[in-house]
């Protein structure tokens, strides 16, 4: 019932920009955090992202300064804008959303993920 679905990946050269973008849908009660994790091949899956349950932001060192994580709570969205991207960014990036679902008994919060939106950066 519930989905997130992304868009905004592509092909890009390096110095370039993206904007990702991540909606959930479904009967919604409340989203307890978001957050953007990314995984290269042959790589394990890393966190890039997030905001908080207290509505802070975390970014990984790697990422610090280009990135900025945003969200539009009305339209439960959030965003990733990924500014002077190198090939090492290169990655399938998934959104994650913990929240609460209408549907879910005793409102139980679960965790849902993304179908991935592939980023790829090179010249």
């Amino acid at each position: 019932q519930v989905q997130l679905v992304e868009s905004g990946g592509g092909l890009v050269q390096p110095g370039g920009s993206l904007r990702l973008s991540c909606a959930a849908s479904g009967s919604i009660f409340m989203i307890n955090a978001m957050a953007w994790y990314r995984q290269a091949p042959g790589k394990q899956r890393e966190l890039v992202a997030q905001f908080t349950p207290g509505g802070s932001t975390m970014y990984a060192d790697s990422v610090k300064g280009r990135f900025t994580i945003s969200r539009d709570n009305a339209k439960n969205t959030v965003y990733l804008q990924l500014n002077s991207l190198s090939p090492e960014d290169t990655a399938v990036y998934y959104c994650n959303m913990n929240l609460y679902a209408y549907s879910d008994k005793d409102l139980i919060p679960k965790s849902y993920w993304g179908q991935g939106t592939q980023v790829t950066v090179s010249s």
